[in-house]
């Protein structure tokens, strides 16, 4: 329980209190004392005065020492709150009221004697105690002189001697003390209490907060849903704006471990997929490779020709899906960027379309872009946008049948300019459409003789697009067609046209 805050705070509280209350009893003690000193000194500060003028101190101008003794005896009526002490003019004793035993000096300071003789008083002063060598206690002094010679020595007298010795005794007995003390004590643990009730009330939040981490630590991100309060983003409190931190960062922390967990699994489907569509060209090119090695000899020269066909068909299939899985892998990765730049788009797709019409040609597949506007310019990298159109007019062709068309087709928009690649063939059946987009998919009604391909190129193309802050869209319908669709921006020039 200590090591909570708001124990920390009350332990730190209750100790300064109290060492508050040490220091104010030992303050009021000596002020107490002070107090006492002064008001004594006040009322006898001309105590010694009058005692010389009362009393022959001087036999022909001279201090009379018998007589100052018995003056010393005859004083001691006063009571034992008084010392009296016959100084010299260097401050040496000559006679004294007190105890010889108890003497511990044989001269006093002479600065406080000549203040206290200045008239200008401020009282309390202090004089040297001859019967401790260090304290020091109020005092009376006068001057004991004659006539013809001046200073002939000091009356020195140490007032309330027994009362400085016993303050203890004064503070015990005295009732106004007692009252003080009582209602400075009283006030602070008043104080107190008012301020730990505060240190608990501002403490509360952030021990809600403290719990809440707690908790969110030991249920961690698969257990439901995250319940953490709703805190006051508007509030002048750092603790709330440490709670709206927190629970910002909660929230943050579940998504990415979502996508993560989603990620994780795409890339175990992934290596599977990798891992089979890998096997069957590899498994391929080994079975050819080893059979022509075993047959060379006995194989014509068309036969041997035909097995390192094979050969080097499954190879280059092996070598495209590498480069396809490095290329899809680099794509994934968020950070990367494209440098973008003003380019022809319809110009791009003739080169485009002009890669294909060998495959077209043979398969009886028109190709063709409208409108054929060279003007027509986009913000595009011009690399990747031509990478995506291949793999969309590659995938149209390889899904089309004789006398089909594909057709890429531009039409400006609000949000720029409208890409489609569209085509006349095979379509692709509804429940299917949410997942072509996904690595190594295949629909159920690819064409036989595609079934090698490794699905990549869709993955390829949508990740090109999102890169160009674009959403690419798929429309189809069996027997009818394909449509692939997205928006690019329009460069300046072609905004201002």
């Amino acid at each position: 329980m200590i090591n909570s805050f708001f124990s920390k705070l009350s332990v730190a509280l209750l100790t300064s209190f109290v060492l508050m209350a040490i220091a104010l009893v030992y303050l009021i003690q000596d002020l107490t004392a002070d107090y006492q000193d002064e008001v004594q000194q006040k009322l006898h500060a001309n105590l010694a005065e009058l005692i010389v003028s009362e009393n022959q101190l001087l036999l022909d101008n001279k201090m009379d020492l018998n007589a100052v003794k018995q003056s010393f005896k005859n004083m001691m009526v006063l009571g034992p709150s008084f010392e009296f002490y016959l100084l010299d003019t260097k401050g040496k004793l000559l006679a004294y009221s007190a105890d010889p035993a108890k003497m511990k000096r044989d001269s006093v300071s002479l600065r406080p004697v000549k203040y206290f003789l200045s008239g200008q008083k401020s009282f309390p002063i202090f004089g040297d105690d001859p019967r401790s060598k260090t304290k020091q206690k109020i005092i009376s002094v006068a001057k004991i002189e004659s006539d013809s010679q001046g200073i002939q020595g000091y009356l020195y007298v140490i007032i309330g001697s027994e009362i400085s010795d016993n303050i203890g005794d004064l503070l015990i007995n005295s009732h106004i003390l007692k009252l003080s003390l009582g209602t400075v004590i009283t006030g602070l643990i008043f104080s107190a209490l008012i301020i730990l009730t505060l240190f608990a009330l501002l403490t509360q939040p952030l021990k809600r907060l403290t719990q809440e981490m707690a908790a969110f630590r030991k249920k961690g991100f698969e257990r439901g849903e995250l319940e953490i309060s709703n805190w006051d983003a508007n509030s002048r409190d750092e603790v709330h704006h440490l709670g709206v931190a927190f629970r910002e960062m909660a929230i943050t922390l579940k998504e990415q471990y979502k996508k993560l967990q989603t990620t994780d699994q795409m890339r175990r489907e992934m290596v599977s997929y990798v891992s089979h569509d890998l096997r069957t060209p590899l498994a391929s090119l080994q079975g050819y490779l080893e059979t022509w090695l075993l047959k060379k000899d006995e194989l014509s020269k068309e036969e041997s020709e035909h097995y390192i066909s094979i050969a080097k068909k499954n190879a280059q299939q092996l070598s495209q899906l590498v480069e396809q899985l490095f290329e899809l892998a680099q794509l994934d990765n968020e950070a990367e960027t494209l440098s973008m730049e003003p380019i022809s788009i319809a110009e791009l797709a003739q080169d485009v379309l002009q890669k294909f019409q060998l495959k077209a040609k043979e398969k009886s597949v028109t190709l063709d872009v409208s409108p054929k506007d060279p003007s027509l310019e986009v913000i595009a990298n011009i690399a990747k946008l031509e990478r995506v159109l291949t793999n969309l007019v590659d995938n149209s062709i390889r899904h089309c049948n004789a006398e089909d068309t594909v057709l890429i087709q531009f039409k400006h928009s609000v949000a720029g300019v409208e890409v489609s690649v569209k085509d006349t063939g095979i379509g692709i059946p509804a429940d299917e459409l949410a997942h072509i987009f996904d690595p190594h998919y295949r629909a159920r009604n690819s064409i036989a003789q595609q079934r090698s391909k490794s699905g990549l190129g869709l993955a390829i193309a949508k990740r090109i697009i999102e890169l160009h802050g674009a959403h690419i869209q798929v429309e189809s319908e069996l027997n009818v067609g394909t449509s692939f669709k997205f928006t690019l921006q329009n460069s300046a020039n072609e905004r201002h046209s």
